[in-house]
């Protein structure tokens, strides 16, 4: 069955003559992520939106059986396995003309372009789908002009990058257009 709404943005995400063309509007006060969410960090947030459908289900169950006190336990469950689901998929890098914008699953840090003095893909130890373990791997990092650290943009190993070395390559490319368009001269590498 055809979908017409993924193949329009499967060509805009598939484009590669400019820096903002992840996205198909050219509004660039907009906060946008520019790349796709990976097929691990999707599985994830269906395979939590599948039990938190369960959990709904088990809430209406529960409300029938007349437990108020079990009725809230369940739907507050639920309520926090589906808020989870929708914050891992809205984590990773967001851009706009504002700055670069780092969200976390459980905090989010944005920098203006003013502040980047540098973005660029270096070879370092990096973290296999956010878990402890380690892998020689590539990373997008970004140094801001205060030296304050700041966290690793993008890695070729987390959820939206295994096994897609050719988008993340997009990915770094276009995150490192956008800091030579909107930062000072010299931060992207």
């Amino acid at each position: 069955m055809p979908l017409p709404f993924l193949t329009a943005s499967d060509s805009a995400f598939d484009a590669h003559d400019e820096f903002d063309a992840a996205l198909p509007h050219a509004d660039h006060d907009q906060w946008r992520r520019p790349y796709r969410p990976g097929p691990w960090r999707v599985a994830a947030a269906a395979l939590l939106l599948l039990l938190g459908s369960f959990m709904l289900l088990a809430t209406v169950v529960v409300a029938f059986a007349g437990a108020l006190t079990g009725t809230l336990v369940c739907l507050g469950a639920a309520l926090l396995v589906i808020g989870s689901a929708l914050r891992m998929l809205r984590a990773g890098v967001w851009v706009s003309r504002a700055g670069l914008r780092r969200v976390s699953f459980f905090g989010t840090r944005t920098v203006a372009w003013s502040e980047v003095t540098e973005i660029r893909t270096v070879q370092q130890p990096v973290r296999w789908l956010g878990l402890p373990r380690t892998v020689q791997g590539q990373a997008l990092t970004a140094a801001a002009r205060s030296g304050s650290a700041l966290p690793v943009l993008l890695t070729d190993h987390n959820a939206d990058f295994l096994s897609r070395t050719e988008a993340f390559d997009r990915a770094a490319d276009t995150l490192e257009a956008w800091a030579a368009e909107y930062a000072p001269a010299g931060a992207a590498s």
